[in-house]
């Protein structure tokens, strides 16, 4: 009796360029701040929002890797970073301190950079 072993998903790496892997760094880096932050303020709604949204930053970085419907993710993508980016500026700006722009911190600024990476490399493999 012939047995079929059923294995997971496989990485493929072999199809990603160079955009992707600066996609894949900028993403990760979002991820990560967004992780420990959501940690450090997981007792409060805020916090679990940061986790989730590190998750799913996490799990774009996995569907890319295993090469599940890439440009479905990279078009999904778009309007996640964008809102993780309207919803900083206005928590922190509108109805926050309003201190915008010289104390924005390097957490913040660190995880912008990486978002606003993001969303041009998004928007550029979208156009490719």
């Amino acid at each position: 009796m012939a047995t079929t072993e059923t294995t997971g998903p496989t990485i493929r790496t072999e199809s990603l360029g160079g955009l992707h892997w600066v996609g894949i760094l900028a993403a990760l880096v979002s991820a990560a701040i967004h992780l420990l932050l959501g940690v450090r303020l997981l007792s409060s709604g805020i916090g679990i929002s940061f986790v989730l949204a590190g998750l799913g930053f996490l799990g774009a970085i996995v569907l890319v890797l295993i090469d599940y419907r890439r440009r479905t993710v990279y078009a999904v993508g778009v309007p996640f970073v964008l809102v993780q980016i309207i919803l900083w500026f206005m928590l922190n700006f509108i109805n926050g301190p309003k201190t915008f722009p010289t104390d924005i911190g390097t957490i913040g600024a660190v995880d912008k950079i990486a978002q606003l990476v993001l969303l041009g490399v998004l928007v550029a493999l979208l156009r490719s």
